[in-house]
């Protein structure tokens, strides 16, 4: 079997709240190979965005070791792209310049021609000069895909990027995600509260339990690529993951995390 690309090795991570320290994160251990779509879910205040802001370099940590093709973690880098769940576009950039800005060191030929092409790629051509006030959410939503793509980072941290969007927009987006997963290679780590986006669009999901976030299970998706999500073997991968919380019960203390 091929090395793993993202490694993290008994992370711990604590927040301090109202004077007091909170375990967050506890005994994090997850290997994640080169081209995997892994998809981590839990309930609410589990620890799962605070995960992934780790490994986009986001947020330190307090015991352990994250670490990427063998290097530490320990700051953002263009190795690592990230999808929030809402676009964070400059609304005063256009599309096309808001993908340029982390183009800086190409010329202007070699930028116009990754732009183009990355704009192709989301199905935005002949948007490259509108705002993105005149996007709808879907469209920005894949402008900031395309934004996070542009550096051809290793892996791709999508944190409840559908989660704001109506059924049909998400569903659609879905199969869009899949498809520039598969054309472009890049290993994709999804936050999502949404078990059966978990269940159609990953190799691997990550059951995290009730806070102090710790993994319960990883549920191997072996479904192929062509998924229905009426079928009884999708159901009884949503029926397992389901059945984990359930069995949680929810944490008391609410904040963001």
């Amino acid at each position: 079997m091929e090395a793993p690309k993202l490694v993290i090795d008994h992370l711990n991570k604590n927040f301090n709240v109202d004077g007091k320290s909170v375990n967050i994160l506890n005994d994090i251990n997850l290997n994640i190979n080169e081209g995997e779509f892994v998809a981590i879910v839990g309930h609410s205040g589990c620890g799962k965005s605070t995960l992934l802001k780790i490994i986009a370099g986001l947020l330190d940590y307090d015991d352990g070791n994250v670490t990427l093709d063998s290097r530490r973690i320990s700051k953002p880098d263009i190795d690592r792209g990230m999808v929030f769940q809402e676009h964070r576009l400059f609304p005063w950039l256009t599309i096309k310049e808001n993908l340029a800005i982390g183009l800086d060191k190409l010329d202007n030929k070699n930028k116009e021609e990754i732009i183009s092409e990355h704009l192709k790629l989301v199905k935005l051509e002949g948007f490259e000069n509108v705002y993105p006030h005149q996007l709808s959410g879907g469209m920005s939503q894949r402008a900031a895909i395309a934004r996070a793509l542009v550096n051809a980072p290793k892996v791709l941290l999508l944190d409840e990027p559908f989660g704001a969007l109506d059924a049909l927009t998400k569903i659609m987006l879905q199969e869009e995600i899949l498809k520039i997963w598969e054309k472009e290679k890049t290993t994709m780590i999804m936050v999502t509260h949404d078990i059966e986006e978990a269940v159609y669009l990953a190799d691997r999901i990550v059951v995290m339990s009730a806070r102090p976030g710790k993994i319960k299970e990883v549920v191997k998706v072996d479904l192929g690529r062509v998924r229905d999500r009426g079928s009884a073997d999708f159901a009884k991968i949503k029926k397992r993951i389901l059945s984990h919380f359930f069995e949680d019960k929810s944490p008391t203390l609410e904040y963001t995390i």
